[in-house]
């Protein structure tokens, strides 16, 4: 069972940034593809960024394309999402989830692991 921690939200203004973590308790870390989903109020949860295993390539919804970037430290057993330029339709709890399987996919039944969440709550 791995766990999964997010960290690093908050309140933001309109432009500004905010830089997210997620800490996995399993190793190898390197055999998950993970990614980032975020769920507004009223909406559902739906795909922001994933990055894979071992070639670390990335895909983004296009909502964030150009504005978010997502890396992971394999070491340090944790993946990140910088966000700059946010936006008041960025608010959102963040989730960070993990599959076992290689491929990133935007559904969320893909993945076998989920955090807890981390609000972020950008102001115009």
């Amino acid at each position: 069972q791995v766990q999964l921690v997010e960290s690093g939200g908050g309140l933001v203004q309109a432009g500004g940034s905010l830089r997210l973590s997620c800490a996995a308790s399993e190793r190898p870390f390197s055999t998950y593809t993970m990614a980032w989903f975020r769920q507004a109020p009223g909406k559902e949860r739906e795909f922001v960024s994933g990055i894979g295993r071992i070639t670390v390539s990335t895909y983004y919804a296009d909502s964030v394309k150009g504005r978010f970037t997502i890396s992971r430290d394999n070491a340090k057993t944790t993946v990140y999402l910088q966000m700059n330029s946010l936006e008041p339709e960025d608010t959102a709890v963040y989730y960070c989830a993990a599959k076992k399987t290689a491929g990133i996919v935007t559904t969320t039944y893909a993945y076998d692991y989920w955090g807890q969440g981390t609000q972020v709550t950008v102001s115009s």
